[in-house]
């Protein structure tokens, strides 16, 4: 460029600064020279951070631009790419980190397992969700356990907490995921049976509908009959969907106020809201209509009169909807609909995305070209050893499970699927590589890969870092799981014999589950159903990934799903798996 036009531009930027120099002073009432003065200030003492965050040099992280921080970064982020940006400013930077953001402040972004404990655990009443964390998921969680603080979290934790015992979960194999299980087995043989490439279904989807159709059996007695018709879609779930991912892109994305806005994703999140709170209420109304008429009939019988059966639900039964139903808040007062609404929705959250993610990572994991054969045949010898693969089933021929005595405990089959042992609580305790499978499968692509609390009193880490009150904390499950400080060299390495060691790793390494008081209440009831439908799945079928060379790109979402879900190959089993 000419030294003229360099000049030229030079006077025309100077002069702009200047007009709006003289407009400001003009608007504030202030000289010029004192506008100027603060202006310069400003900038110099924001010149690497947001505005209105004090800056601090004694915690390391990418340096952002005056005012700004880095917010520009973050915007131009790829979203496929946001997990695998933390990990490598953790490996430049170290397990701690900071970034700052306008309208956010700091976020300390946290790796270091002892740090992250006394944050989680320690010191847990230090650190909460927060207002920030409340209005971005509002539209979903409402005032639902995933975003509350203080009393709010506490009796929804310790009424929740009695629907997750033991003799709930051997109920809940038997009565509802062996049955939603052999609905995903009749919709698999008629995928397998289909000609050339016909043969290829997203593994995913079909994940989703068995963990949905499962939780609403066990919720509220109701199934969203996904698996009924498995290519039909289901307009509670679609929504459902599209209002998680586009509540998940609001945390990268500063501005998403004015965004949404302007895109028009302000009007969808009011419609899939309305689609989820709709079904929610319906299923509210039938319960309770079922509760009234079950007292009238009392009240009938008191008198000699006949009642009426109540309908509603499928049985009469103390699951989740039922306690809270009967429950009463902090304050002594029974729940609201809309309480009830959003406890629903929060569970459905933590019932269905969650486990069906793990799962679909577990099986492009153990089927991908990078993973050892051994690893898909141990999972299978462990299978049929427990479960008994090629026992004779003793049919009554009525369609229910019966028993074979080729195996102590008995072990139960369905006549349809003679070769096909059906799991039990006891059964899928006993399936220590399969479970082995499935952690090693969450250590590096865990269900919930990031995570933030807000500091509500000032506080300093085990690592000696200071946490201020406001400033936020982060840590990304992701990253953690790929630490070879954590991990040992391996760390990156999907190898499930890490967990059969004898050792239980600490809970502050593998935080897929979370830790502290607000450890996952549905650990075991995840870790059963999805032990209970692979190990339907591995005596029936083998499956090939119609892309085993790469790694599938992550959706945004709150959780970890496939963009594209997970097309796979589904063939009948043929003895022996090599």
């Amino acid at each position: 460029m000419p030294s003229s036009n360099i000049l030229s531009t030079t006077k025309s930027s100077s002069s702009v600064v200047l007009q709006l120099i003289h407009v400001l002073s003009t608007l504030f009432r202030v000289s010029k020279p004192v506008l100027l003065a603060t202006l310069l200030y400003t900038l110099f003492k924001y010149r690497h951070t947001a505005y209105g965050t004090t800056p601090r040099t004694d915690i390391p992280g990418p340096a952002g631009l005056p005012l700004l921080g880095n917010l520009i970064e973050m915007v131009r982020r790829p979203k496929q790419l946001n997990y695998q940006t933390q990990t490598k400013y953790h490996g430049i930077y170290g397990q701690i980190y900071a970034m700052t953001l306008p309208g956010i402040g700091r976020v300390i972004n946290v790796t270091h397992p002892e740090s992250l404990d006394h944050v989680l655990r320690v010191n847990f009443w230090a650190y909460e969700k927060g207002e920030y964390f409340r209005h971005i998921l509002g539209p979903l969680i409402g005032s639902g356990i995933f975003g509350a603080d203080g009393q709010h979290w506490k009796w929804q934790r310790r009424l929740a907490s009695h629907i997750f015992n033991v003799a709930a979960f051997r109920n809940y194999t038997s009565d509802v995921f062996c049955q939603e299980g052999q609905l995903v087995l009749d919709y698999l043989c008629t995928v397998a049976d289909r000609a050339g490439d016909q043969n290829i279904v997203d593994l995913q989807s079909i994940f989703y509908m068995y963990t949905l159709d499962s939780f609403g059996e066990i919720a509220f007695g109701q199934s969203f009959g996904c698996l009924k018709d498995p290519e039909q879609e289901v307009e509670f779930a679609t929504a459902f969907d599209r209002l998680n991912t586009t509540l998940a892109n609001r945390f990268n994305a500063p501005m998403w106020p004015l965004t949404d806005r302007w895109n028009g994703l302000l009007e969808q999140v009011e419609k899939d809201q309305k689609t989820i709170f709709d079904f929610a209420y319906s299923v509210i109304r039938k319960r309770r209509a079922f509760q009234q008429q079950k007292l009238e009939n009392q009240e009938k019988k008191k008198n000699g009169e006949p009642g009426q059966s109540p309908s509603g639900t499928k049985r009469e039964k103390k699951d989740l909807m039922q306690l809270f139903m009967d429950a009463h808040d902090e304050n002594g007062e029974p729940l609201s609909d809309e309480m009830m609404r959003d406890t629903l929705l929060n569970f459905v959250l933590a019932g269905r995305d969650t486990t069906a993610q793990a799962l679909s990572w577990m099986f492009y994991l153990i089927h991908r070209s990078q993973s050892s054969g051994d690893i898909l045949r141990k999972l299978t010898e462990e299978t049929d050893r427990i479960l008994g693969r090629g026992a004779q089933s003793l049919s009554k021929g009525d369609g229910s499970p019966t028993s074979t005595s080729t195996s102590e405990p008995t072990i139960q089959t369905y006549p349809r699927y003679p070769t096909v042992g059906l799991p039990t609580y006891e059964t899928t305790k006993n399936q220590k590589y399969a479970e082995a499978c499935f952690y090693e499968a969450l250590r590096l692509y865990p269900s919930v890969p990031q995570n933030i609390k807000i500091c509500v009193e000032d506080d300093v880490l085990p690592s000696g870092h200071k946490v201020y009150k406001g400033e936020k904390i982060g840590w990304s499950s992701w990253a953690m799981g790929r630490d070879t400080k954590i991990w040992g060299p391996d760390a990156s390495v999907y190898r499930p014999e890490r967990w059969l060691t004898g050792e239980k790793a600490s809970s502050s390494k593998f935080v897929s589950f979370h830790l502290g008081p607000r450890t996952c209440l549905g650990q075991q009831f995840a870790t059963i159903e999805a032990i209970t439908i692979m190990s339907m799945l591995f005596q029936k079928f083998t499956f090939e990934l119609v892309d085993p060379d790469n790694e599938p790109s992550y959706g945004p979402a709150l959780t970890l799903p496939m963009d594209k879900g997970l097309p796979i190959r589904v063939r009948r089993r043929l003895d022996p798996i090599v």
